[in-house]
């Protein structure tokens, strides 16, 4: 099994390659301003765990992750020749609803912040 570091390094590059493949190559418009927020490799290499999040928040989410189930084919096949590994993880996508979170936490912030004035 691959250490905890080498499992995040994996990890990173598939999140980089992804993200290039996005704003380059696919041309899908379910995936218009779609970004890669992370990805998370089990330990034994099988499924990378990928996780998208979108400008227009969780309005798009079910779009978002179709486009991305659609385009796993493509995505996958071209992982493979840009990631060395012997076998290449299967693609999970997920929403990350963290961007819309920590935006509402800011704005509740804020109007704590003009309040105290």
């Amino acid at each position: 099994m691959p250490s905890g570091v080498r499992l995040q390094r994996i990890a990173d590059r598939i999140r980089e390659e992804i993200s290039d493949m996005l704003i380059k190559e696919i041309n899908d418009p379910r995936l218009y301003q779609v970004y890669v927020t992370d990805v998370r490799v089990d330990r034994e290499l099988a499924y990378a765990d990928v996780y998208v999040s979108a400008v227009e928040g969780k309005s798009r989410a079910a779009e978002a992750v179709e486009g991305m189930e659609s385009a796993s084919g493509y995505l996958r096949r071209n992982l493979t020749t840009r990631v060395e590994l012997r076998a290449f993880p299967r693609l999970r996508f997920h929403w990350d609803p963290t961007p819309e979170n920590a935006d509402h936490i800011e704005k509740i912030l804020a109007k704590l912040r003009e309040e105290k004035k």
